[in-house]
């Protein structure tokens, strides 16, 4: 049986897609879903519980780059008076959409880059070896 290149899982031998487990006995693509649910805090928690696999580290550090930044930014912009509101307004649905988005990618085993924040979870990632 050929290998689909949409589904990024090789296959084994009996043509059903390999799934890959990780240190903390989920999925990677479990992992890695998890590690946006609960936006910085789960990025937080699967960086320092999750040691050997590098999709779910990625997707914890992109999450904790990403929605860290998003926290930050909230906080800052609701010290604004009426500009603070707008943008505030503007950043929850935003977040959402983007919260969703990485989710559901990374439960399609795709190791997602966002333009900055991901080369920059790469790049941590790699320092902290």
């Amino acid at each position: 049986m050929e290998h689909d290149p949409k589904n990024p899982l090789p296959p084994t031998d009996g043509g059903t897609p390999q799934v890959k487990k990780s240190s903390t006995g989920l999925e990677e693509n479990v992992g890695g879903l998890l590690a946006y649910l609960l936006g910085f805090i789960t990025g937080i928690v699967f960086l320092l519980i999750e040691k050997e696999n590098n999709f779910i580290r990625f997707h914890a550090m992109q999450s904790l780059i990403v929605f860290g930044g998003i926290f930050v930014l909230g906080l800052v912009v609701n010290f604004i008076p009426i500009i603070g509101i707008l943008v505030s307004l503007l950043i929850a649905p935003l977040s959402l959409v983007l919260w969703i988005l990485l989710m559901v990618k990374a439960y399609q085993g795709k190791r997602y880059h966002l333009m900055i924040t991901g080369d920059a979870a790469e790049d941590l990632l790699e320092k902290m070896k």
